[in-house]
């Protein structure tokens, strides 16, 4: 799945995707209230009220670049709270390269933020160590992001995600930490949308007149644009968070920005619109 904006295009590659088993994550976002939400239904949502989720990266080629936004879980990842996320084994890699995106021929690898599901890619394991995944690209982590994980916050999930994902790209000299406002390059910057983590950004395209925008995990659901103030428990600030949510998507709404989500399923990218229920996806392909 890829979409263009106007010399730029961003591909969709899957590592995992679900439906149901989210209580943990949006506890609000029960079937019965999902089921009130009748545009989620097929993409977001099963008629059950069941929530569709999805684990991929996203590969942003502009002129000149080839860029991957997050990295998704990795395999062989050891200390994971959530068990299937412990020693996977799966064929991303091979599947990037299938898909005409081999390793070495991403430039850039950008981590929105630090969370277990955003950097596992970034290393994989060879003869008993963490190696770069990508041994050409440059790796930016955002500086405050980085600061805050670093210093131990997180507890031992967080420090084994740490260790295992991010150090080794630190020990190999491939990291630059950068500002929330970052430009990578003419057509992608970066936006600060704090609340989720202390340092998490977006990422903003232009090019031809067009615009694009990945949301990065400001919304894990598209459920979040009906209800923003649903918060997901993985949120470090939760009133920050719903803030977030509320300037973003306001300001994006009824405009012809390509919306895409990092976590949304299906068809993943589409135009925010005001209904009389507040706003939703106008879904795009």
């Amino acid at each position: 799945m890829h979409w263009t904006i106007g010399q730029v295009t961003v591909t969709k590659l899957v590592e995992l995707e679900a439906t149901g088993g989210s209580r943990f994550l949006l506890p609000q976002a029960t079937p019965e209230e999902v089921r009130k939400i009748d545009w989620l239904v097929p993409d977001f949502a099963d008629e059950a009220g069941r929530l569709r989720l999805s684990i991929h990266a996203l590969v942003v080629e502009a002129p000149g670049r080839r860029i991957l936004v997050d990295t998704c879980l990795g395999n062989d990842k050891q200390g994971r709270k959530i068990p299937h996320w412990n020693a996977r084994q799966s064929r991303f890699l091979e599947e990037m390269a299938e898909a005409g995106f081999p390793p070495e021929s991403i430039d850039t690898v950008l981590c929105t933020h630090l969370h277990v599901d955003h950097v596992g890619w970034n290393t994989r394991l060879v003869e008993g160590r963490w190696m770069p995944s990508f041994p050409n690209a440059r790796y930016l982590f955002g500086r405050r992001e980085f600061e805050h994980w670093s210093a131990g916050a997180g507890g031992e999930a967080q420090a084994a995600v740490f260790a295992d994902s991010v150090q080794p790209i630190v020990e190999a000299g491939l990291h630059e930490l950068i500002e929330a406002d970052h430009r990578l390059c003419p057509e992608v910057r970066l936006v600060p949308s704090f609340g989720h983590t202390p340092g998490h950004v977006s990422v903003a395209i232009e090019s031809g007149g067009e615009r694009g925008f990945i949301t990065g995990d400001i919304a894990h659901h598209p459920c979040q644009l009906a209800h923003p103030h649903w918060n997901s428990t993985a949120d470090a600030d939760p009133a920050q968070a719903e803030a977030t949510r509320r300037e973003v998507f306001g300001g994006l709404a009824g405009t012809p920005v390509l919306v895409i989500g990092t976590h949304f399923a299906g068809r993943t990218a589409g135009r925010v619109i005001r209904g009389a229920a507040g706003l939703r996806m106008l879904m795009c392909w």
